[in-house]
């Protein structure tokens, strides 16, 4: 560890892989009440379950998005972090108000929750991913601006590189974007629209050029490649994310009372958003084949390659699946959109949470040169079961999502939605086994790092 504020990230990892985990329960709970709807009900229904699930993966990736650029923002400027101790309080505010959040979903009925959070004051709760109450909302912008400025103090200070405004930027946009989470008009059509403009431009716009600093920092550090050369590929990758992500809102515009011209819009778009991906996979392989040091942590480069890999599957070739408009008539709502969510999330953005923390950890604890190869064994071994989980859950999701267009969208022969989903208990049972392997995959990666090192 070359600067000691590089500390701070650790708290941030640690709490993001705990919450990863909490995901993982939660989603395992609602894939066992697909099978058994009435599993747990009435103590925690479907809906709030899937609440849970959802905000403890946009919180975890938060934390690990905080943590990565808290570690490598002084490697990148030269400097310690500006004020360490901001960078602390910030991780303890956030993670009172997320636990708090949490807490209030699980055993206060989200209608009470409504009228003890203020919520008259201005209504901002009951949309889709931003359920939190308005001084949970409060307390994500007060934690992102002083983050940003934390960040942006210690840029402003210290060396000025390629990664740091690309990461910068990226921190910006998912500050104000978020902002969205605030404004909800009477009528639904644009408060729809609205909506998406946090929803989408975190996901596939902000978020990417988070996800594209961080892969190039750990790329530099494990290949030795030069800098000149990654800089290029990054500026290359931006530039098609925001051509094609900003546009690309429009694939969610298409049978929600918005103008016809969003269907021409956001399927011309959504044909161009997995190149940015595609350029993911060439970026990483190139610099691994084309690496000037042979780094001892040799797993890191392992989940950086497999972060451009599983991203371009998720995001890329998934999202594009459903994406065009006269296509997106029949999937749409359907299990198609959770196959999606599910890979893309996971190989876009949990990757890259595995990636720093698998090259960043081993040194916080101690290890310059990585953990044992004996540990990284161990963690090659959660890498592919954590893949190949998601892979087959994704497929599960893909079949039932076909199956559900099958049954009650495309001829004259029809079922109701409550036949097609009885006659899927076999899909949502291999759905299930997969999750159980990505639950047993993250727990061995967790444990790769107590292995003992080899004896010298």
């Amino acid at each position: 560890m070359k600067y000691t504020s590089q500390a701070v990230a650790k708290p941030y990892f640690i709490f993001a892989l705990t919450l990863l985990a909490g995901e993982i329960l939660f989603g395992l709970l609602m894939g066992i009440q697909y099978i058994y709807g009435d599993f747990l009900f009435p103590l925690i229904p479907f809906n709030v379950l899937r609440m849970v699930h959802t905000n403890l993966l946009i919180v975890l990736l938060l934390n690990g998005f905080m943590g990565a650029t808290y570690y490598l923002i002084p490697e990148e400027t030269q400097r310690e972090l500006w004020n360490p101790k901001l960078a602390i309080i910030t991780f303890w505010i956030f993670l009172a108000a997320g636990v708090a959040t949490i807490l209030g979903y699980l055993f206060v009925p989200y209608a009470t929750l409504t009228e003890i959070t203020f919520n008259e004051l201005l209504p901002t709760m009951g949309r889709e991913f931003l359920e939190q109450p308005l001084p949970t909302k409060v307390g994500i912008v007060i934690v992102a601006l002083s983050y940003i400025f934390n960040v942006g103090m210690t840029v402003l200070k210290g060396r000025k590189t390629v990664i740091t405004t690309v990461l910068l930027t990226g921190l910006l946009g998912l500050a104000v974007f978020f902002l969205f989470a605030f404004y909800v008009p009477d009528n639904l059509v644009a408060d729809k629209f609205f909506w998406w403009f946090t929803v989408h431009l975190w996901v596939e716009a902000t978020w990417e050029l988070i996800l594209g600093a961080i892969l190039a920092f750990v790329l530099i550090k494990t290949t030795g490649v030069d800098r000149e050369h990654i800089d290029k590929w990054l500026y290359l990758i931006i530039a098609m994310t925001m051509l094609s992500g900003i546009l690309g809102t429009g694939h969610h515009f298409f049978y929600m009372g918005a103008p016809e011209y969003w269907l021409w819009i956001g399927s011309l778009s959504s044909a161009v958003e997995p190149l940015p991906f595609f350029l993911m996979i060439l970026f990483a392989y190139t610099m691994a084949r084309e690496r000037k040091i042979q780094h001892e942590n040799e797993i890191a480069l392992t989940w950086a390659k497999g972060t451009a890999v599983m991203g371009f599957l998720g995001a890329g070739v998934w999202g594009f699946m459903h994406t065009l408009a006269p296509v997106n008539m029949y999937t749409h709502g359907t299990q198609l959109t959770a196959a999606h969510g599910h890979l893309s999330f996971y190989g876009a953005y949990v990757m890259i949470v595995f990636t720093v923390i698998s090259y960043a950890m081993p040194i916080l604890r101690g290890r310059p040169h990585g953990n044992s190869k004996k540990a990284q064994k161990v963690e090659l071994t959660s890498f592919w079961m954590l893949n190949i989980g998601m892979v087959g859950l994704t497929l599960a999701l893909t079949v039932a999502g076909i199956t559900q267009i099958m049954d009650q969208r495309v001829g004259t022969d029809l079922v109701s939605f409550m036949e097609s989903q009885a006659s899927m208990t076999g899909i949502y049972t291999i759905r299930l086994g997969f999750g159980l392997l990505v639950f047993a995959g993250l727990m061995t990666y967790v444990y790769s790092f107590f292995v003992e090192e080899e004896a010298k």
